[in-house]
């Protein structure tokens, strides 16, 4: 196969997927934003879109690269459908994982969302306070909606992004303990 061909294969791989997942972010906002039912029980949930856009930033992300790819990179990617599927599975992963890093209030500035948190009542068992501060909390404003969307499309499309600012973030308590 030549790589003319490999290309073709992902590509056409990589818009199916991506096409999935838009559909699949929009299905959330649809079901989320527009309840059946009752509306008491229904919660946007900010931290599945940040997962989607994750994924979604991790599909772009391998397409732009493709031209630079090696010949054996190509054929190890338009042979095994996982392969295309791995660094996006990463995006998402990444995306959350800064989700809870803006959650935690270590990266703050007028770059990165605020947040209005959910209280926890005394009354609230762990399990009930997890759900509540991933279904709950919001950000604050339009504005810190689509940071963090952007900040969750980032943490996919560059997959050195959050583990970068895992390690900075690891540093700085390592030089406030000492």
């Amino acid at each position: 196969m030549t790589r003319k061909e490999h290309i073709f294969i992902i590509t056409k791989r990589l818009i199916i997927l991506s096409a999935v997942s838009i559909a699949v972010l929009g299905l959330v906002f649809a079901v989320t934003l527009f309840p059946i039912g009752n509306s008491e029980e229904k919660k946007f949930m900010v931290s599945w879109v940040c997962l989607i856009f994750g994924i979604i930033g991790g599909f772009v992300s391998i397409q732009q690269r493709l031209n630079k790819m090696e010949d054996k990179d190509l054929e190890l990617l338009s042979g095994n459908m996982f392969q295309i599927l791995l660094i996006p599975i990463y995006g998402g992963i990444f995306a959350g994982v800064l989700y809870l890093i803006f959650l935690g209030g270590f990266l703050e500035g007028p770059l990165f969302p605020e947040f209005d948190y959910v209280t926890r009542s005394t009354a609230d068992e762990p399990t009930e306070w997890i759900r509540k501060m991933l279904s709950e909390t919001y950000p604050k404003t339009t504005q810190d909606f689509a940071k963090l969307f952007l900040w969750s499309f980032i943490a996919g499309f560059s997959e050195r992004f959050v583990p970068q600012v895992i390690s900075n973030l690891v540093s700085k308590a390592n030089d406030e303990k000492e």
